[in-house]
């Protein structure tokens, strides 16, 4: 059972009116810690999704073991290279944001600093049709599928490039290379079916879990491997291959294991959201948590909270909701879940709680949390060390 010093937050917020989040600076430094030990050596890039806050992205680049950044969108990586949080950012997902693609070519140390993800000659047209066709030189990342399929119509894990065999990454390469206005110069290729889907337990679910796992980390490291051969061999005439990035806090051992890797993406384990609880490879620590208020007691055994429907995205599922830390034993009620403008809770403890208590909550995913909160309080055990703002609350939403 997962516990935090609710006490503590209590009295370092003492003065804050709640819905409110904090994120424990012990907890977050402990999770640091805990996943440069375990990329032993292998850079990690810190996935800003998970984080959405400049104060906490810049904590972490300082850190020994990270280096880079990568976003999640091209406006994000172009604003976080003009507040100097970082000149090596990579954008993880194709853009179609003309807007920002022209921002791109206007600024020469931008384009220096930021790399576009492709997975088809498509993505280079949208580039063509927002800046013509005389543009500057962009820096483009090739993605490689690294799903798991073993057998014909069986796709395990996310559903994001065309591009699986060494054979497809060769042939985009080398179209990539034809073009003029782009240099090829990283690769992509996370692997969601390791690193996003826990593996603890002893029943027969999770012991599949970890045979797919096993077999898909084998599969995949002589595939990308090959592909990333592939690609080279053309990127080489023109350049060099500048970085191979894999994987996420889920799949840092496996990742950093291929040798054709040169870098891991990593981010929510530095929060230590709901949804990585069920690891065997790591325990990362809650770090991000946020306190609603009670605000009706409708029967002994119920209070009900304001607001609360802070819900994770992907699919409907109970593993989405928030999860009530303390105080512990309460838990949410199925009919209403976490709501828009109430979320009941109820259990043993729900029967001590007065109108004004604080209930603590931890978000299923890492950086959603900052969606809905426009400041970060960084708190040190009992005291609030600073407030910071989160992309929220510095008036940017990126999607």
């Amino acid at each position: 059972m997962t516990t935090v010093n609710a006490a503590a937050y209590d009295a370092a917020t003492k003065d804050l009116d709640p819905p409110l989040a904090v994120v424990d600076l012990d907890a977050f430094d402990s999770n640091v810690e805990q996943l440069t030990r375990r990329s032993a050596g292998t850079p990690i890039r810190v996935a800003s999704k998970s984080v959405r806050c400049r104060d906490l992205l810049e904590r972490v680049l300082a850190a020994p073991g990270f280096h880079g950044v990568l976003c999640y969108s091209l406006a994000e990586a172009l604003w976080l290279h003009r507040c100097g949080v970082s000149d090596d950012l990579v954008v993880a997902y194709p853009t179609a944001d003309h807007a920002a693609l022209r921002a791109l070519a206007a600024d020469d140390a931008a384009r220096a600093a930021v790399t576009i993800m492709v997975d088809s000659t498509d993505h280079l047209d949208v580039v063509d049709a927002a800046l013509g066709p005389a543009h500057p030189e962009i820096r483009i990342a090739l993605e490689l599928d690294v799903s798991w399929r073993p057998a014909p119509g069986l796709h395990v894990g996310a559903r994001r490039s065309p591009v699986f065999r060494p054979s497809s990454a060769r042939a985009l390469a080398e179209r990539i290379a034809r073009r003029p206005g782009f240099r090829p110069v990283g690769m992509m290729a996370y692997e969601g079916q390791i690193a996003g889907v826990p593996d603890a337990g002893h029943g027969p679910q999770a012991r599949l879990v970890r045979w797919m796992q096993r077999r898909s980390a084998d599969e995949l490291t002589q595939r990308r491997g090959e592909a990333v051969d592939a690609v080279r061999a053309v990127v080489e005439a023109e350049g060099r291959l500048e970085f191979v990035n894999g994987g996420g806090t889920g799949s840092v051992e496996s990742t950093r294991a291929d040798p054709s890797v040169t870098e891991i993406a990593a981010g929510s384990g530095l929060l230590g959201p709901g949804l990585f609880d069920g690891y065997t490879r790591f325990t990362p620590a809650p770090a991000a948590l946020f306190a609603l208020p009670v605000v009706r007691r409708p029967t002994r055994d119920i209070a009900t909270l304001f607001a609360g429907g802070y819900i994770g995205s992907g699919p409907a599922h109970p593993s989405r909701l928030p999860t009530p830390l303390a105080p512990a034993g309460l838990t949410l009620i199925g009919v209403e879940g976490a709501g828009e403008v109430q979320t009941p809770v109820t259990g043993k403890a729900a029967r001590d709680l007065r109108i004004g208590d604080r209930v603590w909550f931890r978000h299923a995913k890492a950086g959603e949390l900052a969606e809905r909160f426009p400041t970060y309080h960084l708190v040190r055990g009992s005291r609030i060390e600073s407030s910071t703002p989160t992309y929220r609350g510095e008036s940017h939403s990126f999607g």
